[in-house]
């Protein structure tokens, strides 16, 4: 069975969380310079024979999108045309789940950046695969 790979999109950072062969749980990757995040995606996509990429969208507490949410669909298509199914879902509160999470762990604030964002990207993925095996696929 294929893999599914979760991403958390920024301007500086992307985050990167794979799941289980089975597809029930999301385990964070790693964090990529964003100038890097398509070539890397692809790579850790045919590495981990993950075909369907799950990309966070950014939204505002109304649901509305901003350049954020741009920037995401960007990655999206570029990823698409690079062969790979994209699927994106809602992302609100992941970054601040992710921090509090970390916060909670007692872990230092400057590591802190380096983590929060692959375990946002397990946040957002492990939701989708949720989403998924309950019949309630929540995509954008």
């Amino acid at each position: 069975m294929s893999r599914f790979l979760g991403v958390d999109y920024g301007t500086k950072r992307v985050g990167l969380a794979i799941s289980d062969g089975l597809g029930l749980t999301a385990r964070p990757l790693e964090v990529v310079p964003s100038a890097e995040a398509v070539d890397r995606i692809v790579a850790v996509a045919a590495e981990h024979d993950a075909h369907t990429i799950v990309v966070g969208l950014p939204t505002g507490l109304s649901g509305a999108e901003g350049a954020s949410a741009e920037g995401a669909r960007a990655l999206g298509e570029e990823l698409s045309a690079a062969g790979l199914t994209v699927e994106f879902v809602d992302e609100r509160f992941t970054s601040r789940m992710a921090e509090d999470a970390l916060l909670e762990s007692g872990m230092k604030r400057r590591n802190r950046r380096d983590t929060v964002d692959k375990i946002a990207a397990a946040i957002i993925l492990q939701s989708y695969l949720d989403q998924r095996t309950s019949g309630n696929p929540g995509g954008s």
